[in-house]
């Protein structure tokens, strides 16, 4: 089973870089949802939504509890 602590560390890792991301340069909802090749937040939302889907599955796993 993976290690619950290091993904959520992983996720608030991210989170901080986006926030980082956010204060220095701003971010528009095209650059979000659409951003342009090479782009800080290209796969951005899709690796966090991994990530944090993932994360949630262990811990139902864990909890015997169903999706």
């Amino acid at each position: 089973m993976p290690d619950k602590k290091a993904m959520i560390a992983e996720l608030i890792a991210m989170q901080k870089k986006f926030i980082e991301y956010e204060h220095e340069h701003g971010i528009e909802m095209k650059d979000y949802f659409a951003p342009e090749p090479g782009h800080f937040l290209e796969g951005f939302k899709e690796s966090f939504n991994e990530k944090a889907l993932e994360l949630a599955e262990v811990a139902h796993k864990e909890k015997g509890s169903h999706t």
